[in-house]
C-alpha cells in the first residue's frame, strides 16, 4: 500500500511537470501570465491591506552605498536606484537585447532578410506607428500630455501572437509570419522611438566612451572572436555607460545584442570528425566500470562544449534568455508597472478631455485601437497596389485588417513608453489605464472580425 501511494506521488509530479512544461510551451502562455499579473498588480495598488506596501516596495532604495567613518570614502552606485527602477532599467535591458537578438536573426535568415521580404512589414509597421501618432497628437496637442505621442505606437508581439495561435487555423499561416515579421519591425521602430526622443539630457563623453567600446566589440566580432565572456562583459559596461549618459540603459541592450556573433565557433564538418572522435575515444575508456566514469565524463563534457559551440552564440542567448524573459523578467515588470491606484472612478473615464492636459485616454485608447490597424491596413494596401510589396498567400484584405487589428495591442512597450513619457505620476496613471483598455479592446475586436471573416469564408 505505501509502495502503491509512492508511486501515485512520484506519477502525479511526473504529470503537473508535464503539464508545466507544454504550458511553457505554447505560443499564448506568456500572455496569460501577463494578464495574471496585470491583475495582481491591480489588487495590489487598491486593496487597503496591499496598496502601501506595494507602492512603498516599488520605491525601496536598492543603491550600493559604501561609507567610511571619516567621510572620506563616499560611493554610491547606482544613484538613485529603487525597486521599480531596476525593474524598467536593469531587468528590462535583458528584455530588450532579447528583443536585439530576435530582430539580427529576422534581419540575418527570417522575414526580414531580403528586401522582397521586409518590404511588406516594414512599411505596414511603420504605418502602424505613424497614425497613432497622428491621433494622439489631435487630442493632445498643446497641452501638457503632448509628449505621450509615442505611447500607442508599439505592438506587443507576445500577446498579438498569442491570440494567433489560439484562433488556430482560422489565420492563415501567411499572415501569422507577416504579423510576427510586423511586430519585429514595430519593436525596432519603437527602440529607435525610445532612444531619439525619450532620453534625457546627452553626456556626450559618457556617449562616446561607450560607442568606443561597441567599435571595439565589432572589431572583436570582425576578427572572429567567439568566447561568450568576450561580449558579455563588455555589456555590462556598455550599459552602465548608458545608464548616466542620458540615452536610456535598455538601448544598450539592443546594440550589444546587434554584435553578437551569429556564426558557430566550429563548422559542421569540423563537428562531425571530433565528434567522431570524442565517441570513439569515451567507449574505448573503462568499458568494465560503471557509466560515465571519470574518464567518460571528462569526454562527455568535451561533447557538450563542442555541440554547444557548435551552434551560434546569438542563438544560444535567445534560446537561453527567451522563457526568462517571458516568465520571469515580463511578469516582474507587467507587476512594477501596471499597478494603478484608481482614486476615483473620474480614472477610468478616458474620454475625459481638459484643455490643460488634453486626453492621454482618448489620444492612447483610439490611437491603439483604430490608428494601429489602420495604419497596418492603408501601408499594406499602398504597398501591394504600387507594386512594392506581395500580398501573404492565401491571404484576403478582410483577414488582413483583422490581423491589424491585433496589432492594437500595445502593452508592454506602451506600459515603458508611458512611464519615459511623463514625469506627474496623474499623467502616467492615465496613461496606463488606457493602455490596459485599449489592449483588451483591440484584442477583442480583432479577435471577433477574424472569427466572423474565417466563418464567411468557409461558407462562401
Amino acid at each position: 500500500m505505501r509502495l502503491f501511494s509512492m508511486y501515485r506521488w512520484v506519477r502525479g509530479r511526473h504529470m503537473i511537470g508535464l503539464r508545466g512544461r507544454n504550458f511553457i510551451e505554447t505560443p499564448w502562455a506568456g500572455g496569460v501570465v501577463l494578464v495574471v499579473c496585470v491583475i495582481i498588480a491591480m489588487l495590489l495598488a487598491n486593496l487597503p491591506i496591499t496598496k502601501t506596501y506595494y507602492h512603498d516596495l516599488l520605491e525601496t532604495d536598492l543603491s550600493l552605498m559604501i561609507h567610511s567613518p571619516e567621510g572620506l570614502i563616499d560611493w554610491m552606485f547606482p544613484r538613485g536606484m529603487t525597486v521599480e527602477t531596476f525593474v524598467n532599467d536593469c531587468l528590462m535591458v535583458i528584455f530588450f537585447f532579447t528583443v536585439g537578438l530576435e530582430i539580427k536573426r529576422e534581419i540575418v535568415n527570417g522575414q526580414l532578410s531580403s528586401v522582397r521580404r521586409a518590404i511588406l512589414p516594414v512599411l505596414a509597421a511603420a504605418g502602424g506607428m505613424l497614425a497613432p501618432a497622428v491621433i494622439f497628437t489631435l487630442f493632445n496637442h498643446g497641452t501638457g500630455a503632448a509628449n505621450g505621442w509615442g505611447i500607442p505606437t508599439a505592438t506587443d508581439i507576445a500577446f498579438a501572437i498569442g491570440i494567433l495561435s489560439i484562433l488556430g487555423d482560422r489565420v492563415p499561416i501567411s499572415l501569422k509570419i507577416f504579423l510576427t515579421a510586423l511586430a519585429v519591425a514595430d519593436d525596432l521602430g519603437a527602440i529607435l522611438v525610445i532612444a531619439l526622443f525619450y532620453g534625457g539630457q546627452v553626456r556626450i563623453g559618457l556617449l562616446a566612451l561607450a560607442l568606443l567600446i561597441m567599435l571595439g566589440v565589432y572589431f572583436m566580432n570582425r576578427m572572429g572572436e567567439k568566447r561568450l565572456a568576450c561580449y558579455l562583459f563588455p555589456a555590462v559596461v556598455v550599459w552602465g555607460l548608458f545608464y548616466y549618459s542620458g540615452v536610456h540603459s535598455t538601448i544598450s541592450g539592443v546594440a550589444m545584442a546587434l554584435l553578437i556573433p551569429m556564426e558557430p565557433r566550429y563548422s559542421k564538418e569540423y563537428y562531425v570528425y571530433k565528434m567522431r572522435w570524442l565517441k570513439s575515444l569515451m567507449l574505448q575508456a573503462g568499458n568494465e566500470e560503471p557509466f560515465p566514469n571519470e574518464t567518460q565524463r571528462f569526454y562527455l563534457r568535451r561533447m557538450s562544449h563542442l555541440t554547444a559551440n557548435s551552434v551560434g552564440m546569438s542563438y544560444r542567448l535567445e534560446h537561453a534568455l527567451t522563457p526568462y524573459v517571458t516568465f520571469l523578467i515580463m511578469p516582474i515588470f507587467a507587476l512594477a508597472n501596471a499597478g494603478v491606484e484608481i482614486g476615483s472612478l473620474e480614472y477610468l473615464n478616458i474620454f475625459h478631455y481638459s484643455p490643460e492636459i488634453g486626453s492621454i485616454g482618448m489620444g492612447v485608447f483610439f490611437g491603439l485601437l483604430v490608428g494601429k490597424p489602420l495604419g497596418i491596413f492603408l501601408a499594406s494596401w499602398a504597398a501591394v497596389r504600387s507594386g512594392l510589396a506581395e500580398m501573404p498567400a492565401g491571404a484576403s484584405w478582410r483577414m488582413l485588417f483583422g490581423v491589424a487589428c491585433l496589432g492594437g495591442i500595445g502593452f508592454t512597450m506602451s506600459l515603458f513608453v508611458d512611464s519615459l513619457a511623463y514625469t506627474d505620476p496623474d499623467l502616467v496613471d492615465r496613461g496606463k489605464i488606457a493602455i490596459l483598455m485599449g489592449s483588451v479592446a483591440a484584442a477583442l475586436f480583432g479577435s471577433l472580425l477574424i472569427l466572423l471573416f474565417s466563418k464567411k469564408s468557409q461558407e462562401s
